[in-house]
C-alpha cells in the first residue's frame, strides 16, 4: 500500500515563523481533516442503518470505527495547532 500523502510536516522550532512548506502542510492537513469528517459521516449513516437489526454487530463495529475516526480528527487537529504554534 502506497502512503496517501508524501508530505513532510515542516516544523520552525522558536522562530514562529510559518515556513513555506507550513503554509502547505497546513493546507494538507485541513484537506485531511475534511476527508475524517466525510469519512465519519457515511460510517454513521451505515451504523445507523444496522442499529436495530439482527445485524447489530455491525453498527456496534461501525461506531467503534467512528470513535477511532474521531480521535484520528483531534490528532490532525493537534498537529495542526502545533504548526500554529
Amino acid at each position: 500500500m502506497q502512503p496517501v500523502c508524501s508530505c513532510s510536516i515542516a516544523r520552525v522550532q522558536g522562530s514562529g515563523v510559518a515556513s513555506p512548506s507550513q503554509d502547505s502542510d497546513r493546507a494538507e492537513l485541513s484537506t485531511l481533516r475534511a476527508q475524517v469528517d466525510d469519512l465519519t459521516r457515511r460510517v454513521v449513516a451505515v451504523a445507523e442503518h444496522y442499529d436495530d437489526t439482527p445485524d447489530s454487530a455491525i453498527s456496534a463495529d461501525l461506531f467503534a470505527a467512528e470513535r477511532s475516526l474521531s480521535a484520528a480528527r483531534r490528532q490532525l487537529d493537534r498537529a495542526t495547532a502545533h504548526l500554529e504554534s
